[in-house]
Protein backbone atom coordinates (compact mmCIF):
# COMPACT_ATOMS: atom_id res chain seq x y z
CA UNK A 1 0.00 0.00 0.00
CA UNK A 2 1.16 3.55 -0.60
CA UNK A 3 2.59 5.35 2.43
CA UNK A 4 0.22 7.71 4.27
CA UNK A 5 0.36 11.32 3.10
CA UNK A 6 2.60 13.57 5.17
CA UNK A 7 0.79 15.78 7.69
CA UNK A 8 -0.20 19.22 6.54
CA UNK A 9 2.40 21.86 7.29
CA UNK A 10 1.83 23.49 10.66
CA UNK A 11 2.01 27.22 11.24
CA UNK A 12 0.90 28.01 14.78
CA UNK A 13 -0.94 31.35 14.88
CA UNK A 14 0.01 34.06 17.32
CA UNK A 15 -1.95 34.07 20.55
CA UNK A 16 -4.93 36.43 20.36
CA UNK A 17 -4.95 39.06 23.12
CA UNK A 18 -7.98 41.10 24.12
CA UNK A 19 -9.62 41.78 27.47
CA UNK A 20 -13.30 40.83 27.46
CA UNK A 21 -14.87 41.46 30.84
CA UNK A 22 -18.26 41.65 32.53
CA UNK A 23 -19.25 43.29 35.80
CA UNK A 24 -21.37 41.26 38.23
CA UNK A 25 -23.07 43.71 40.61
CA UNK A 26 -24.22 42.35 43.96
CA UNK A 27 -25.46 45.61 45.56
CA UNK A 28 -29.25 45.57 45.85
CA UNK A 29 -29.22 42.13 44.15
CA UNK A 30 -28.74 43.80 40.75
CA UNK A 31 -27.05 40.82 39.07
CA UNK A 32 -26.49 38.19 41.74
CA UNK A 33 -28.10 36.65 43.66
CA UNK A 34 -31.39 37.58 41.99
CA UNK A 35 -33.08 38.08 45.37
CA UNK A 36 -32.55 37.47 49.06
CA UNK A 37 -33.64 34.25 50.72
CA UNK A 38 -32.35 31.80 48.12
CA UNK A 39 -30.76 28.59 49.32
CA UNK A 40 -27.01 28.16 48.96
CA UNK A 41 -27.60 25.75 46.06
CA UNK A 42 -29.86 28.27 44.30
CA UNK A 43 -27.30 31.05 44.77
CA UNK A 44 -24.54 28.86 43.40
CA UNK A 45 -26.70 27.82 40.47
CA UNK A 46 -27.38 31.45 39.54
CA UNK A 47 -23.69 32.32 39.72
CA UNK A 48 -22.78 29.32 37.58
CA UNK A 49 -25.34 30.51 35.01
CA UNK A 50 -23.70 33.95 34.87
CA UNK A 51 -20.24 32.40 34.47
CA UNK A 52 -21.51 29.99 31.80
CA UNK A 53 -23.03 32.92 29.92
CA UNK A 54 -19.77 34.84 30.15
CA UNK A 55 -17.86 31.86 28.75
CA UNK A 56 -20.41 31.24 25.99
CA UNK A 57 -20.30 34.91 24.95
CA UNK A 58 -16.54 34.69 24.50
CA UNK A 59 -15.52 36.70 27.57
CA UNK A 60 -12.39 35.98 29.59
CA UNK A 61 -12.99 37.84 32.87
CA UNK A 62 -15.66 38.76 35.39
CA UNK A 63 -15.50 41.66 37.86
CA UNK A 64 -17.42 40.53 40.94
CA UNK A 65 -18.59 43.06 43.53
CA UNK A 66 -17.33 41.69 46.86
CA UNK A 67 -17.70 44.77 49.09
CA UNK A 68 -20.55 47.10 48.15
CA UNK A 69 -21.10 49.11 51.35
CA UNK A 70 -18.88 48.12 54.25
CA UNK A 71 -20.03 44.51 53.99
CA UNK A 72 -18.67 41.31 52.46
CA UNK A 73 -19.71 38.39 50.26
CA UNK A 74 -17.07 36.24 51.96
CA UNK A 75 -16.36 35.34 55.60
CA UNK A 76 -14.54 38.29 57.16
CA UNK A 77 -13.29 39.26 60.60
CA UNK A 78 -13.36 42.91 59.49
CA UNK A 79 -16.90 43.31 58.13
CA UNK A 80 -20.32 41.62 58.30
CA UNK A 81 -21.92 39.39 55.69
CA UNK A 82 -23.79 41.32 53.01
CA UNK A 83 -27.59 41.29 53.28
CA UNK A 84 -27.86 40.15 49.64
CA UNK A 85 -27.97 36.53 50.78
CA UNK A 86 -30.41 36.31 53.70
CA UNK A 87 -31.92 39.80 53.66
CA UNK A 88 -30.21 40.61 56.96
CA UNK A 89 -26.72 42.02 57.24
CA UNK A 90 -24.55 39.50 59.06
CA UNK A 91 -26.55 36.49 57.84
CA UNK A 92 -24.16 33.64 57.00
CA UNK A 93 -25.09 31.97 53.68
CA UNK A 94 -23.46 28.73 54.81
CA UNK A 95 -20.59 28.68 52.34
CA UNK A 96 -17.86 30.98 51.00
CA UNK A 97 -19.29 32.65 47.87
CA UNK A 98 -15.99 34.26 46.88
CA UNK A 99 -14.03 31.01 47.11
CA UNK A 100 -16.78 29.34 45.08
CA UNK A 101 -16.71 32.14 42.47
CA UNK A 102 -12.92 31.97 42.10
CA UNK A 103 -13.02 28.19 41.66
CA UNK A 104 -15.88 28.21 39.15
CA UNK A 105 -14.44 31.11 37.14
CA UNK A 106 -11.09 29.31 36.83
CA UNK A 107 -12.77 26.18 35.51
CA UNK A 108 -14.24 28.27 32.69
CA UNK A 109 -11.03 30.07 31.77
CA UNK A 110 -12.22 33.33 33.33
CA UNK A 111 -10.17 35.75 35.39
CA UNK A 112 -11.94 36.89 38.56
CA UNK A 113 -11.47 40.50 39.67
CA UNK A 114 -12.60 41.50 43.18
CA UNK A 115 -14.59 44.76 43.05
CA UNK A 116 -14.63 47.00 46.16
CA UNK A 117 -16.46 50.21 47.08
CA UNK A 118 -14.12 51.88 49.59
CA UNK A 119 -16.26 54.81 50.80
CA UNK A 120 -19.92 53.86 50.44
CA UNK A 121 -21.41 52.78 53.80
CA UNK A 122 -25.06 52.14 52.91
CA UNK A 123 -28.45 53.75 52.36
CA UNK A 124 -29.95 56.18 54.88
CA UNK A 125 -32.59 53.56 55.65
CA UNK A 126 -29.81 51.19 56.66
CA UNK A 127 -29.00 53.08 59.85
CA UNK A 128 -31.52 50.97 61.78
CA UNK A 129 -30.47 47.71 60.12
CA UNK A 130 -26.69 47.74 60.19
CA UNK A 131 -24.92 44.84 61.83
CA UNK A 132 -23.07 45.68 65.07
CA UNK A 133 -19.93 44.49 63.23
CA UNK A 134 -20.36 47.14 60.51
CA UNK A 135 -17.60 49.76 60.56
CA UNK A 136 -20.21 52.53 60.64
CA UNK A 137 -21.56 51.10 63.89
CA UNK A 138 -18.14 50.62 65.44
CA UNK A 139 -16.92 54.06 64.32
CA UNK A 140 -19.97 56.34 63.87
CA UNK A 141 -17.63 59.35 64.07
CA UNK A 142 -16.33 58.45 60.60
CA UNK A 143 -19.75 58.33 58.89
CA UNK A 144 -21.37 61.20 56.99
CA UNK A 145 -25.03 61.35 55.95
CA UNK A 146 -25.71 62.93 52.58
CA UNK A 147 -28.13 61.16 50.26
CA UNK A 148 -26.60 57.91 51.52
CA UNK A 149 -24.27 56.87 54.31
CA UNK A 150 -20.63 57.57 53.46
CA UNK A 151 -17.32 56.91 55.09
CA UNK A 152 -15.46 60.24 55.01
CA UNK A 153 -12.47 59.87 52.62
CA UNK A 154 -10.68 62.61 54.57
CA UNK A 155 -10.48 60.42 57.68
CA UNK A 156 -7.26 58.40 57.86
CA UNK A 157 -9.03 55.60 59.76
CA UNK A 158 -11.46 55.19 56.84
CA UNK A 159 -8.64 54.76 54.36
CA UNK A 160 -6.76 52.42 56.70
CA UNK A 161 -9.80 50.20 57.11
CA UNK A 162 -10.58 50.02 53.37
CA UNK A 163 -6.97 49.11 52.60
CA UNK A 164 -7.00 46.45 55.32
CA UNK A 165 -10.11 44.91 53.75
CA UNK A 166 -8.45 44.76 50.33
CA UNK A 167 -5.24 43.30 51.73
CA UNK A 168 -7.25 40.64 53.56
CA UNK A 169 -8.96 39.49 50.36
CA UNK A 170 -5.76 39.44 48.32
CA UNK A 171 -3.99 37.46 51.05
CA UNK A 172 -6.73 34.83 51.35
CA UNK A 173 -8.02 34.45 47.78
CA UNK A 174 -6.30 33.96 44.43
CA UNK A 175 -8.14 36.84 42.78
CA UNK A 176 -6.64 38.10 39.54
CA UNK A 177 -7.22 41.77 40.33
CA UNK A 178 -8.51 44.35 42.80
CA UNK A 179 -11.00 46.78 41.26
CA UNK A 180 -12.77 49.98 42.35
CA UNK A 181 -15.39 51.96 40.47
CA UNK A 182 -16.48 55.62 40.33
CA UNK A 183 -17.80 56.20 43.88
CA UNK A 184 -15.42 58.48 45.77
CA UNK A 185 -17.21 61.55 47.09
CA UNK A 186 -20.99 61.48 46.42
CA UNK A 187 -22.41 62.48 43.04
CA UNK A 188 -24.13 65.89 43.16
CA UNK A 189 -27.52 64.46 42.19
CA UNK A 190 -27.70 62.80 45.60
CA UNK A 191 -25.56 65.10 47.75
CA UNK A 192 -24.80 68.77 47.13
CA UNK A 193 -22.95 69.66 50.35
CA UNK A 194 -20.87 66.82 51.74
CA UNK A 195 -20.65 67.34 55.53
CA UNK A 196 -16.91 67.10 56.06
CA UNK A 197 -16.35 70.63 57.42
CA UNK A 198 -15.01 69.34 60.74
CA UNK A 199 -12.58 66.98 58.99
CA UNK A 200 -11.32 69.80 56.77
CA UNK A 201 -11.05 72.22 59.71
CA UNK A 202 -8.88 69.70 61.54
CA UNK A 203 -6.66 69.48 58.45
CA UNK A 204 -6.27 73.28 58.31
CA UNK A 205 -5.62 73.51 62.04
CA UNK A 206 -2.85 70.98 61.55
CA UNK A 207 -1.13 73.32 59.08
CA UNK A 208 -2.77 72.16 55.84
CA UNK A 209 -2.90 74.77 53.08
CA UNK A 210 -4.91 73.09 50.31
CA UNK A 211 -8.31 74.48 49.32
CA UNK A 212 -11.33 72.32 50.16
CA UNK A 213 -11.55 70.96 46.60
CA UNK A 214 -7.82 70.27 46.31
CA UNK A 215 -7.83 68.62 49.75
CA UNK A 216 -10.68 66.30 48.75
CA UNK A 217 -8.91 65.39 45.51
CA UNK A 218 -5.72 64.76 47.46
CA UNK A 219 -7.59 62.41 49.80
CA UNK A 220 -8.73 60.34 46.82
CA UNK A 221 -5.34 60.54 45.10
CA UNK A 222 -3.57 59.27 48.19
CA UNK A 223 -6.00 56.41 48.49
CA UNK A 224 -5.61 55.28 44.86
CA UNK A 225 -1.82 55.45 45.05
CA UNK A 226 -1.76 53.56 48.37
CA UNK A 227 -4.16 50.91 47.09
CA UNK A 228 -1.89 50.27 44.11
CA UNK A 229 1.21 50.05 46.29
CA UNK A 230 -0.23 47.91 49.09
CA UNK A 231 -2.07 45.40 46.87
CA UNK A 232 1.20 44.76 45.06
CA UNK A 233 3.03 44.42 48.36
CA UNK A 234 0.75 41.51 49.22
CA UNK A 235 0.46 40.06 45.71
CA UNK A 236 2.92 41.54 43.19
CA UNK A 237 1.13 40.00 40.19
CA UNK A 238 -2.49 40.79 41.09
CA UNK A 239 -3.65 43.61 38.84
CA UNK A 240 -5.15 46.84 40.20
CA UNK A 241 -7.95 48.41 38.15
CA UNK A 242 -10.02 51.58 38.44
CA UNK A 243 -13.24 52.35 36.57
CA UNK A 244 -13.92 56.10 36.88
CA UNK A 245 -16.64 58.26 35.37
CA UNK A 246 -15.95 58.43 31.63
CA UNK A 247 -15.37 62.21 31.44
CA UNK A 248 -12.34 63.62 33.26
CA UNK A 249 -13.41 67.26 32.77
CA UNK A 250 -15.84 68.85 30.29
CA UNK A 251 -14.01 70.18 27.24
CA UNK A 252 -11.56 67.27 27.25
CA UNK A 253 -11.60 66.62 24.36
CA UNK A 254 -13.18 69.64 22.70
CA UNK A 255 -16.96 69.39 22.45
CA UNK A 256 -17.44 67.07 25.44
CA UNK A 257 -20.01 68.30 27.95
CA UNK A 258 -21.40 66.76 31.12
CA UNK A 259 -20.50 66.15 34.73
CA UNK A 260 -17.17 67.53 35.93
CA UNK A 261 -15.97 64.53 37.95
CA UNK A 262 -12.78 66.41 38.85
CA UNK A 263 -14.72 69.17 40.60
CA UNK A 264 -17.87 67.37 41.80
CA UNK A 265 -16.78 63.92 43.02
CA UNK A 266 -13.11 64.99 43.31
CA UNK A 267 -11.78 62.28 41.02
CA UNK A 268 -8.63 63.39 39.21
CA UNK A 269 -8.71 60.18 37.20
CA UNK A 270 -6.29 61.33 34.50
CA UNK A 271 -3.65 61.79 37.21
CA UNK A 272 -4.03 58.17 38.34
CA UNK A 273 -3.57 56.92 34.79
CA UNK A 274 -0.60 59.13 34.04
CA UNK A 275 1.05 58.40 37.40
CA UNK A 276 0.93 54.65 36.74
CA UNK A 277 -1.24 53.98 39.82
CA UNK A 278 -3.30 51.45 37.86
CA UNK A 279 -2.59 48.32 35.89
CA UNK A 280 -5.80 48.80 33.96
CA UNK A 281 -8.09 51.77 33.52
CA UNK A 282 -11.75 51.31 32.60
CA UNK A 283 -13.44 54.70 32.09
CA UNK A 284 -17.20 54.26 31.96
CA UNK A 285 -17.95 55.33 28.38
CA UNK A 286 -21.68 54.82 28.77
CA UNK A 287 -22.67 56.83 25.69
CA UNK A 288 -23.39 55.90 22.11
CA UNK A 289 -21.24 56.35 19.05
CA UNK A 290 -23.81 58.83 17.70
CA UNK A 291 -23.86 60.96 20.85
CA UNK A 292 -22.57 64.50 20.29
CA UNK A 293 -21.99 65.96 23.76
CA UNK A 294 -20.48 62.70 25.02
CA UNK A 295 -19.02 61.15 21.88
CA UNK A 296 -17.89 57.57 22.45
CA UNK A 297 -15.21 57.66 19.70
CA UNK A 298 -13.87 61.05 20.84
CA UNK A 299 -13.59 59.97 24.48
CA UNK A 300 -12.07 56.61 23.50
CA UNK A 301 -9.35 58.31 21.48
CA UNK A 302 -8.76 61.03 24.10
CA UNK A 303 -8.19 58.54 26.89
CA UNK A 304 -5.75 56.66 24.68
CA UNK A 305 -3.80 59.90 24.21
CA UNK A 306 -3.68 60.41 27.99
CA UNK A 307 -2.32 56.90 28.55
CA UNK A 308 1.30 58.00 28.65
CA UNK A 309 2.35 55.12 30.92
CA UNK A 310 0.90 52.62 28.41
CA UNK A 311 -1.20 50.80 30.97
CA UNK A 312 -4.18 48.69 29.89
CA UNK A 313 -7.13 50.78 28.70
CA UNK A 314 -10.34 48.73 28.88
CA UNK A 315 -13.40 51.05 28.66
CA UNK A 316 -16.68 50.17 30.32
CA UNK A 317 -19.56 49.71 27.87
CA UNK A 318 -23.24 50.27 28.74
CA UNK A 319 -24.73 46.99 27.58
CA UNK A 320 -27.53 47.51 30.13
CA UNK A 321 -28.83 50.34 27.91
CA UNK A 322 -29.44 48.16 24.85
CA UNK A 323 -33.09 48.34 23.78
CA UNK A 324 -34.16 50.20 26.93
CA UNK A 325 -35.19 53.41 25.19
CA UNK A 326 -32.31 55.26 26.86
CA UNK A 327 -30.70 56.77 23.79
CA UNK A 328 -29.76 55.19 20.48
CA UNK A 329 -28.71 51.83 21.90
CA UNK A 330 -29.73 49.40 19.23
CA UNK A 331 -28.63 45.77 19.32
CA UNK A 332 -25.66 46.66 17.14
CA UNK A 333 -24.29 49.45 19.38
CA UNK A 334 -22.12 47.28 21.63
CA UNK A 335 -20.54 45.23 18.80
CA UNK A 336 -19.86 48.51 16.98
CA UNK A 337 -18.15 49.91 20.06
CA UNK A 338 -16.08 46.74 20.45
CA UNK A 339 -15.03 47.11 16.79
CA UNK A 340 -13.92 50.72 17.40
CA UNK A 341 -11.92 49.61 20.43
CA UNK A 342 -10.26 46.90 18.36
CA UNK A 343 -9.37 49.49 15.73
CA UNK A 344 -7.74 51.62 18.45
CA UNK A 345 -5.63 48.76 19.85
CA UNK A 346 -2.59 49.24 17.55
CA UNK A 347 -2.31 52.92 18.55
CA UNK A 348 0.17 53.72 21.32
CA UNK A 349 -1.84 53.86 24.53
CA UNK A 350 -4.95 52.64 22.74
CA UNK A 351 -7.60 50.41 24.24
CA UNK A 352 -7.08 46.64 24.15
CA UNK A 353 -10.41 45.40 25.49
CA UNK A 354 -13.58 46.38 27.30
CA UNK A 355 -15.89 45.52 30.21
CA UNK A 356 -19.66 45.11 29.87
CA UNK A 357 -22.04 46.52 32.45
CA UNK A 358 -23.75 44.44 33.55
CA UNK A 359 -24.03 40.68 34.00
CA UNK A 360 -27.81 40.70 33.72
CA UNK A 361 -27.70 42.36 30.32
CA UNK A 362 -25.36 39.65 29.05
CA UNK A 363 -27.43 36.85 30.60
CA UNK A 364 -30.64 38.29 29.13
CA UNK A 365 -28.92 38.90 25.77
CA UNK A 366 -30.63 42.29 25.40
CA UNK A 367 -31.56 42.83 21.78
CA UNK A 368 -29.40 39.83 20.89
CA UNK A 369 -26.14 41.75 21.44
CA UNK A 370 -24.42 38.95 23.39
CA UNK A 371 -25.26 36.36 20.75
CA UNK A 372 -23.98 38.77 18.11
CA UNK A 373 -20.64 39.09 19.92
CA UNK A 374 -20.40 35.32 20.42
CA UNK A 375 -20.99 34.62 16.74
CA UNK A 376 -18.93 37.54 15.47
CA UNK A 377 -16.21 39.60 17.12
CA UNK A 378 -15.79 37.17 20.03
CA UNK A 379 -16.15 33.95 18.01
CA UNK A 380 -12.41 33.28 18.24
CA UNK A 381 -10.94 32.93 21.71
CA UNK A 382 -8.65 35.51 23.29
CA UNK A 383 -6.69 35.79 26.51
CA UNK A 384 -6.02 39.07 28.37
CA UNK A 385 -3.04 41.20 27.32
CA UNK A 386 0.29 40.89 29.12
CA UNK A 387 0.97 43.21 32.08
CA UNK A 388 4.66 43.42 31.20
CA UNK A 389 5.48 46.08 33.83
CA UNK A 390 4.55 43.56 36.55
CA UNK A 391 6.56 40.70 35.03
CA UNK A 392 8.03 40.17 31.58
CA UNK A 393 9.58 36.73 32.03
CA UNK A 394 7.78 33.91 30.25
CA UNK A 395 7.38 30.52 31.93
CA UNK A 396 9.03 27.42 30.52
CA UNK A 397 7.10 25.44 27.95
CA UNK A 398 4.91 22.67 29.40
CA UNK A 399 5.08 19.00 28.57
CA UNK A 400 2.14 17.45 26.71
CA UNK A 401 1.28 13.84 25.96
CA UNK A 402 -1.89 12.71 24.21
CA UNK A 403 -3.94 9.53 24.43
CA UNK A 404 -7.04 8.51 22.48
CA UNK A 405 -10.16 7.75 24.51
CA UNK A 406 -13.29 6.98 22.50
CA UNK A 407 -13.85 9.97 20.18
CA UNK A 408 -11.57 12.31 22.14
CA UNK A 409 -7.93 13.06 22.44
CA UNK A 410 -6.99 13.45 26.10
CA UNK A 411 -4.05 15.80 26.51
CA UNK A 412 -2.08 15.34 29.73
CA UNK A 413 -0.28 18.51 30.80
CA UNK A 414 2.71 19.09 33.04
CA UNK A 415 4.14 22.49 33.89
CA UNK A 416 7.80 23.26 33.51
CA UNK A 417 7.59 26.35 35.75
CA UNK A 418 6.29 27.02 39.25
CA UNK A 419 4.84 30.33 38.06
CA UNK A 420 2.43 28.78 35.53
CA UNK A 421 -1.13 29.99 36.23
CA UNK A 422 -3.00 28.76 33.14
CA UNK A 423 -2.60 26.37 30.25
CA UNK A 424 -3.70 27.68 26.87
CA UNK A 425 -4.71 24.64 24.81
CA UNK A 426 -5.26 25.19 21.08
CA UNK A 427 -6.02 22.64 18.42
CA UNK A 428 -6.43 22.65 14.64
CA UNK A 429 -9.40 20.72 13.30
CA UNK A 430 -10.18 20.75 9.58
CA UNK A 431 -7.95 23.80 9.11
CA UNK A 432 -9.73 25.83 11.85
CA UNK A 433 -8.19 26.69 15.22
CA UNK A 434 -10.04 26.46 18.54
CA UNK A 435 -8.84 27.01 22.08
CA UNK A 436 -9.48 26.58 25.79
CA UNK A 437 -7.86 28.25 28.77
CA UNK A 438 -7.67 25.97 31.82
CA UNK A 439 -6.15 26.47 35.28
CA UNK A 440 -2.77 24.91 36.04
CA UNK A 441 -4.49 22.61 38.55
CA UNK A 442 -6.29 20.90 35.66
CA UNK A 443 -3.91 18.25 34.38
CA UNK A 444 -5.92 16.82 31.49
CA UNK A 445 -7.98 18.40 28.71
CA UNK A 446 -10.38 16.59 26.38
CA UNK A 447 -10.22 17.59 22.70
CA UNK A 448 -12.73 16.15 20.18
CA UNK A 449 -10.51 14.15 17.85
CA UNK A 450 -12.47 14.60 14.63
CA UNK A 451 -10.27 16.27 12.04
CA UNK A 452 -7.63 17.30 14.58
CA UNK A 453 -4.10 17.28 13.21
CA UNK A 454 -2.31 19.38 15.86
CA UNK A 455 -2.58 20.30 19.54
CA UNK A 456 -0.53 23.23 20.87
CA UNK A 457 -0.14 24.07 24.56
CA UNK A 458 1.35 27.20 26.13
CA UNK A 459 2.00 27.85 29.81
CA UNK A 460 0.71 31.29 30.87
CA UNK A 461 1.71 33.06 34.09
CA UNK A 462 -0.35 35.50 36.21
CA UNK A 463 0.98 38.52 34.32
CA UNK A 464 -0.12 36.95 31.04
CA UNK A 465 3.32 35.95 29.71
CA UNK A 466 3.12 32.85 27.52
CA UNK A 467 5.73 30.17 27.02
CA UNK A 468 6.93 28.83 23.71
CA UNK A 469 4.66 26.31 21.98
CA UNK A 470 4.52 22.68 23.06
CA UNK A 471 3.26 20.89 19.93
CA UNK A 472 1.76 17.43 19.56
CA UNK A 473 0.82 15.94 16.20
CA UNK A 474 -0.90 12.60 15.57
Amino acid sequence: PPPPPPPAALTVPAITREFRGMWIATVANIDWPSRTGLTAAQQQGELITLLDVAQATGLNAVVLQVRAAGDAIYPSSLEPWSRIFSGNQGGDPGYDPLAFAVQQARLRGLELHAWFNPFRAGNLSDTLRLSPQHFAMRRPDLVRKCGQLWFDPGEQAVQDHAIAVMRDVVQRYDVDAVHIDDFFYPYPDTCTNFPDAATYARYVQGGGTLSLGDWRRDNVNRFVERMYREVHTVSPLAKVGVSPFGIWRPGNPTGIVGLDAYASIYADSRKWLQSGWVDYFAPQLYWSIASTGQSFPALLNWWGQQNTQRRHLWPGLASYRVNTGAGPYSAGEIPSQVALIRDAAPTAGGASGSILYNGSSVRNNLGGFAASLAAGLYASGAIPPVSSWLDNSAPAAPSVSVATVSTNYVASLSSGSSDTWWYLVRWRANSSWRQRLVPVTQRTVDVPSGGVDAIVVNAVDRAGNASSDAVWRP
